[in-house]
């Protein structure tokens, strides 16, 4: 893989802050089940420190023409919005997960940004009209 410039260097792009509350949120309940079940919270824990890496280590920046997925400071995939047919925030009260579909495949994130400004990013660089509109050409 290719180095490119580190997102903050892009005054065209946003790059989304990381949010810890889901994987603080799981690491907290599998403590809280370690003395009631702990065969359930060992798998708990896992999957909430393996989140917490991801919220240290991935960041999302977008561009005027994709979303990109850092690792540090190399981007390791882009995703251009021309190929975007959908996307939505699932459950709303508090959100957990991100969807969006492109053409030829499916992609689910955990919500370990901001999902307000996630929201807003998406609204402004891929609403969902557009995406109706090109669907409908």
């Amino acid at each position: 893989m290719s180095s490119v410039t580190p997102p903050s260097v892009n005054q065209q792009s946003i790059e989304l802050a990381p949010s810890y509350k889901i994987p603080i949120i799981l690491i907290l309940i599998a403590i809280a089940t370690l003395l009631i079940q702990p065969w359930v919270s060992l798998p708990l824990a896992l999957f909430g420190l393996f989140l917490l890496l991801q919220t240290v280590t991935i960041r999302l920046q977008f561009t005027p023409t994709a979303l990109d997925v850092y690792r540090s400071d190399q981007r390791i995939r882009s995703f251009p919005y021309s190929e975007w047919q959908n996307w939505k925030i699932f459950w709303q009260p508090i959100p957990i997960l991100f969807y969006f579909k492109e053409v030829k495949s499916i992609h689910f994130l955990p919500i370990i940004f901001d999902p307000q400004a996630l929201n807003a990013c998406l609204e402004q660089f891929c609403p969902l009209d557009r995406i109706e509109l090109n669907r409908l050409k």
